[in-house]
């Protein structure tokens, strides 16, 4: 999967960096790392990002409703992180989750189910 314009949205930003960083090795690009609900908004508008990660849970409002905002202009594919994906699980049962902590392996799996498959490809 080639590099993607990623979104962070996490509330404990020294845990947006370090996904961040993850991120990055695995040769993504991170659009910005955002630690609440409206700056998740505005920065989903200004770097339209191929794809979000967002914390379910922020102090400062909600990525679910942070997230269902967003798509209200258009869908980016999304996926949610958690440490309890039970609850969001409810809100949202058709979300791709990843409940922390995660590992590099777990987080590339949610990143290839988060993302559309490409109809063009031939596979042989």
């Amino acid at each position: 999967m080639t590099g993607l314009r990623i979104l962070l949205v996490e509330d404990d930003l020294l845990i947006g960096q370090l996904v961040g960083e993850m991120l990055e090795e695995m040769g993504h690009e991170i659009s910005a790392i955002v630690t609440t609900e409206a700056a998740a908004i505005d920065a989903a508008a200004e770097y339209s990002p191929d794809l979000m990660i967002v914390d379910a849970r922020l102090g400062d409002g909600s990525g679910i409703t942070a997230v269902e905002t967003i798509l209200t202009t258009g869908f980016i594919p999304h996926i949610f992180v958690s440490g309890n994906i039970a609850k969001v699980r409810q809100a949202r049962p058709d979300a791709i989750l990843l409940e922390k902590p995660f590992r590099e392996a777990e987080l590339a799996i949610a990143i290839a189910r988060a993302m559309p498959r490409d109809p063009t490809r031939i596979i042989s």
